[in-house]
């Protein structure tokens, strides 16, 4: 099922940077558990440094992640505890 389909799909929101290499570890464990579940997964991800407000919010600490607008995750993604997460 996508994201478009499920009339209530998750919403994880990656905040990251450019030649982040923790962001992008972290990207590909949520696409790996999203994938892996019944329920859809919409994934966006936010370049802080398009952005002077988000910039100065978050600065080095990326990835941050968000599910359902709540924060969960600081540079790592636990994919055990993000798909505990999901299935709540």
């Amino acid at each position: 099922m996508t994201a478009d389909s499920d009339p209530d799909p998750a919403r994880v929101t990656v905040y990251t940077r450019e030649n982040c290499h923790l962001c992008a570890e972290a990207i590909d464990t949520i696409e790996r558990v999203a994938a892996s579940l019944p329920r859809s997964v919409a994934v966006d991800t936010v370049n802080v440094d398009a952005d002077p407000a988000l910039r100065e919010r978050y600065g080095e600490r990326v990835p941050y992640v968000t599910v359902d607008g709540r924060p969960q995750f600081k540079y790592r993604v636990d994919a055990d505890e993000l798909r505990a997460i999901l299935q709540s």
